[in-house]
C-alpha cells in the first residue's frame, strides 16, 4: 500500500509541475492557429547548375535560416518541399513584404575600382542619382507621414521637362500610363546599371567577410553598415584601395549588381592602402535599410537565386476561429469518451477519465517544454493519441471483467488484468511509434508536426494507462466502501455465488 501511495504522490507532484509549466511557458501556436504569413520560395538553377540538387537546396536553406534569425522573427519555421522549393512560416507576421525582400535577394557583395578615364561620366551619373534618390526618398517620407496622419515634410520636385530630358539622355522612353514615381524608379535603376558598368571586375567579394554591423552617423540621421574582413579579405581590400588612392577614381560597393555606395580614397593611402581589415558602407541608409543589409551580409550570399512564388496570409481572426473549433472538437471528443467509459466500465471508467485528464495535462506540458509548435495537424495527432490512451484502458478493464467472471477476487482480478493486458498495450504502442517514425522521416511540414504530437502522446499514454490508472484504482481499493465487485461488473454478469 505504501508503494501505491508513493506512486500517487508522484503523479500528484507531476500534475502540479505540469500546470505550473503551462502557466509560465504558454504553448507556441503555429501559423494556422495564431495567424501570420507563409512564403513559398523556389530555388532557381543558374550558371553551370542546370538542376537543383539536394545539397544545393540545403545550402540555400542554411543561408536563409541565418537571415531569418537576423530578422528576429520568433517561432519561424523553414522546411524543404519537393526538389527545389522551401516553405517559410512566419507566425504573427501579417506583412511579409520585408521578409520577402530580405530573403529573396542574392546578397552578392562586390568591391570594384572605377575604370580609368571615366571620371567625367561618373560625376554626371552620380549627380543625377543623388537628385533622383532625394526626390524618391522625399515622396516616400510624405506618403508615410500621410498614413500616420502627421504633417508631411516639404516636397522636393523634379521638373517634368528635366525628368524627360534625363530619360532621353539615357535612351529611355516613358511607359504609357506610368506615374512620376514609376518613371523615377526606372531612371534610378538605369543610372545604377550605368554606374556599375563604369567599374572594373570585382577583386573582393562578400565571401571574405567575417561579420557585418551598423552604426548611426555622427552627423545626420543616416546609418552606415560596418564590415570586417578575414585576413585574406583585409589584404585584398588594402591592395584595392592602394591602387586607386589619390587618382580621383572611386571605390564602388555593389550589391546584386546595384551600386549602393561610392567612395573616394585619399592620397595618404598610396603607400599601403586602407589596412586593418574593416570598412564602412556609407549610403545614407535608414535604420531599417541598414538592418536589412546587415542581415543579408551576415547571412552570406545565396549559392543560387530564389524566387517567391506564393505568399499566403492567415489573419488573426481566422487563427482564433481555428483555435475555437479545435478546442470544441477536443472537449467534445473527451466528453463523449468520458460518458462512454463511465457507463460501460463504471468505477474504472471514472478512473480512466481522471487518467485521461492527467494525460492531456502532461501532453500539453511536454509540448510547452520541448517546445512543440502546435498546428491543426498537431491537434489532430493529440486527439488521435487520446483515442490510443482510451484503447489501453479498455484492454485493461476488459481483462479485469474476464477475471471477475471467472470467479476471481476483486484485488486479484485487478492485478491479473493489468498483467495480462501489458503485452498487448506495449505492442500496440510500439507499432504506433514505428508509424510515427516513418511519417517524420518521410513527411514534410505539417505531416512532421502530426507525427511528433502523436509520438509524444503514445509515450505518455503508456505512462498514464499503466501507472496513473493502476495507482488510482489501488488507492480507491483501500476504501472498503468502494471495494465492491458491482462497481466493476453488472450484477447480471457476476458468476453464481459471487459477492457484489
Amino acid at each position: 500500500m505504501a508503494r501505491q501511495q508513493g506512486w500517487f504522490a508522484l503523479i500528484l507532484a507531476l500534475a502540479i509541475a505540469a500546470g505550473a509549466l503551462l502557466f509560465n511557458f504558454p504553448l507556441q501556436l503555429g501559423l494556422d492557429l495564431r495567424g501570420g504569413s507563409q512564403l513559398t520560395l523556389e530555388v532557381l538553377p543558374a550558371g553551370a547548375v542546370k538542376t537543383v540538387q539536394k545539397e544545393q537546396l540545403e545550402a540555400v536553406k542554411e543561408v536563409l535560416e541565418r537571415r531569418i534569425n537576423g530578422l528576429g522573427v520568433a517561432e519561424s519555421t523553414l522546411q524543404t518541399v519537393g526538389e527545389d522549393q522551401l516553405v517559410l512560416q512566419l507566425p504573427g507576421e501579417q506583412d511579409p513584404s520585408r521578409a520577402a525582400k530580405v530573403l529573396g535577394t542574392t546578397a552578392l557583395l562586390e568591391f570594384r575600382a572605377q575604370k580609368p578615364g571615366t571620371e567625367q561620366e561618373m560625376q554626371g551619373l552620380l549627380q543625377l542619382k543623388r537628385q533622383v534618390q532625394s526626390v524618391l526618398n522625399q515622396k516616400r517620407a510624405r506618403a508615410a507621414a500621410a498614413s500616420d496622419r502627421q504633417s508631411p515634410p516639404p516636397e522636393i520636385q523634379l521638373k517634368a521637362e528635366d525628368l524627360a530630358l534625363a530619360m532621353q539622355k539615357l535612351g529611355l522612353s516613358v511607359p504609357a500610363g506610368s506615374s512620376e514615381s514609376d518613371q523615377l524608379d526606372l531612371l534610378l535603376s538605369t543610372v545604377n546599371s550605368k554606374i556599375v558598368a563604369l567599374y572594373e571586375p570585382a577583386t573582393l567579394t562578400g565571401k571574405d567577410l567575417t561579420t557585418a554591423g551598423r552604426q548611426q552617423q555622427q552627423t545626420g540621421s543616416g546609418w552606415d553598415v560596418t564590415l570586417s574582413f578575414n585576413r585574406e579579405g583585409g589584404d585584398k581590400f588594402a591592395a584595392l584601395t592602394k591602387s586607386i588612392a589619390g587618382t580621383g577614381r572611386l571605390l564602388g560597393i555593389v550589391l546584386d549588381g546595384r551600386s549602393i555606395s561610392e567612395a573616394s580614397v585619399g592620397p595618404e593611402f598610396k603607400v599601403a592602402g586602407i589596412s586593418g581589415g574593416s570598412a564602412s558602407i556609407t549610403g545614407n541608409f535608414s535604420a531599417e535599410e541598414s538592418r536589412d543589409l546587415e542581415v543579408q551580409l551576415r547571412g552570406g550570399s545565396l549559392p543560387l537565386p530564389i524566387k517567391v512564388v506564393e505568399v499566403r496570409t492567415v489573419g488573426p481572426s481566422l487563427g482564433a476561429e481555428n483555435i475555437r473549433t479545435s478546442l470544441v472538437a477536443s472537449l467534445s471528443g473527451l466528453a463523449l469518451v468520458a460518458v462512454f467509459m463511465a457507463v460501460t466500465y463504471r468505477l474504472p471508467g471514472i478512473v480512466a477519465v481522471v487518467a485521461l485528464s492527467l494525460y492531456a495535462l502532461f501532453n500539453l506540458a511536454v509540448y510547452s517544454l520541448i517546445p512543440v509548435t502546435l498546428s491543426l495537424p498537431g491537434i489532430a495527432g493529440f486527439i488521435l493519441s487520446i483515442g490510443m490512451a482510451v484503447d489501453a484502458n479498455v484492454l485493461i478493464f476488459e481483462r479485469i471483467k474476464e477475471e471477475l467472471r471467472a470467479g476471481n477476487t476483486l484485488i486479484r482480478s485487478i492485478d491479473t488484468g493489468f498483467s495480462l493486458a501489458l503485452s498487448s498495450i506495449v505492442d500496440g504502442h510500439v507499432t504506433g511509434l514505428i508509424s510515427c517514425a516513418a511519417l517524420f522521416a518521410l513527411g514534410t511540414g505539417l505531416v512532421k508536426g502530426f507525427a511528433v504530437t502523436l509520438a509524444i502522446g503514445l509515450l505518455l499514454s503508456l505512462f498514464t494507462s499503466l501507472t496513473c490508472t493502476r495507482s488510482l484504482i489501488r488507492v480507491l481499493m483501500s476504501y472498503p466502501a468502494l471495494r465492491r465487485t458491482i462497481y466493476f461488473l453488472p450484477h447480471a454478469q457476476l458468476p453464481l455465488g459471487a459477492k457484489s
